[in-house]
């Protein structure tokens, strides 16, 4: 199954900026290139409230382990860019 990037990009588009940041970075320069499950995994996160992803993301709540090799991947990235 093959997504739109574009719609996953606007779908990334939350009421959070720092999300907005984190996801859409993810969706532009790793989402294309994960394996199929990651690619699921996240987007079955995009389904989550966004203070839920938020508080993953800080490490404030633990993820169900399904997401929790993905969060990792999106918060490495975003830390190996500062």
């Amino acid at each position: 199954m093959t997504v739109d990037v574009g719609k996953l990009r606007w779908r990334c588009r939350r009421g959070m900026k720092e999300l907005d940041i984190l996801l859409t970075r993810y969706v532009d320069e790793r989402y294309g290139s994960a394996p199929a499950d990651e690619q699921q995994a996240f987007q079955g996160l995009l389904e989550t409230q966004d203070p839920v992803i938020y508080a993953y993301c800080l490490g404030q709540e633990r993820p169900p382990e399904h997401l929790a090799a993905l969060i990792e991947r999106i918060t490495a990235f975003s830390q190996s860019e500062r």
